[in-house]
């Protein structure tokens, strides 16, 4: 993952927002009355009428795009349904914190990654960024595995759902050029609806929701806002920094657990949270200085 400009100080606030919104979605799957994958599906379906709306309002083509990037992005929305598929389904037996700091491993997939695309070893501060980042990220991850078995197939679950996130920020990557982000998400949420509903009703879940507010606000907060400002930001962070953003997901989403579901948190997690924090702001104090060099 390649920096395709400068960022902005908008496309930071972008990434940080777009993970903000991202970390409460979990919140809304407890909450919803239908199965956790079947969840998935209203988020990506319910999400559809807008992302078109916002695409046309940003002069993004929806058609007329040559077949290499588009499927790439259709690719990409396969894999984005396992992603999420393997998340609800974690969300379910595990705690918040949990799901989205396992969920969000493609953190660190994408470190290494930047590395090898990078072809070079990290500077000082990046160096430091990724110590930070994975002392903060051990502390949380050691808090989890506190919990032991009960959470074991639900942390494995999540696990699994950073591994697909992780191909469907690559293939989302490739298409870069050839669509706006808004087109890619729109085209990506489409193509992931089919695979959702086949593995929902395969799992006999509960399917037509009773109530629909949490979906609702699912496909808004999670789909449009937070993958959309996510999707905005891609490109012009490096890999490094764009993983390390994914970071800040766990520790919001720890907060939300103690505050929405009475999910202990201690004095330990608080500086797991410091520590991703702190290894963000290197990372983006870095990337600046370097630019300017």
């Amino acid at each position: 993952m390649r920096k395709t400009s400068r960022p902005h100080t908008s496309h930071l606030l972008a990434l940080l927002g777009g993970n903000l919104a991202l970390s409460v979605g979990p919140t809304f799957v407890r909450m919803a009355d239908s199965g956790p994958v079947s969840a998935a599906f209203w988020r990506v379906i319910l999400a559809l009428p807008l992302l078109a709306l916002l695409a046309r309002f940003n002069r993004q083509r929806l058609t007329g795009i040559a077949w290499k990037p588009l499927a790439a992005v259709v690719l990409a929305g396969m894999l984005f349904s396992l992603d999420l598929a393997s998340w609800h389904i974690g969300i379910e037996r595990t705690k918040l914190g949990n799901a989205s700091l396992f969920g969000n491993s493609t953190s660190l997939m994408l470190m290494v990654w930047g590395v090898i695309v990078a072809r070079r070893w990290p500077r000082m501060t990046e160096t430091a960024a990724i110590a930070l980042a994975l002392a903060g990220s051990a502390v949380l991850m050691g808090r989890s595995l506190e919990i032991g078995a009960k959470t074991l197939a639900g942390d494995l679950f999540c696990v699994l759902a950073g591994l697909f996130y992780f191909f469907f920020l690559l293939l989302i990557q490739r298409a870069r050029g050839a669509m706006g982000p808004w087109a890619q998400l729109f085209h990506s949420s489409w193509a992931s609806a089919p695979i959702l509903v086949i593995v929902a009703l395969a799992m006999g879940e509960p399917f037509w929701p009773h109530v629909w507010w949490p979906l609702l606000a699912l496909a808004l907060g999670s789909q449009v806002i937070g993958t959309g400002l996510l999707f905005y930001a891609l490109g012009r962070f490096s890999s490094l920094v764009v993983g390390l953003g994914l970071l800040s997901q766990p520790a919001v989403a720890t907060l939300l657990g103690w505050l929405a579901f009475g999910e202990r948190i201690g004095w330990l997690d608080a500086a797991g949270m410091v520590c991703v924090g702190a290894a963000l702001v290197l990372a983006v104090a870095g990337e600046g200085r370097a630019a300017k060099s």
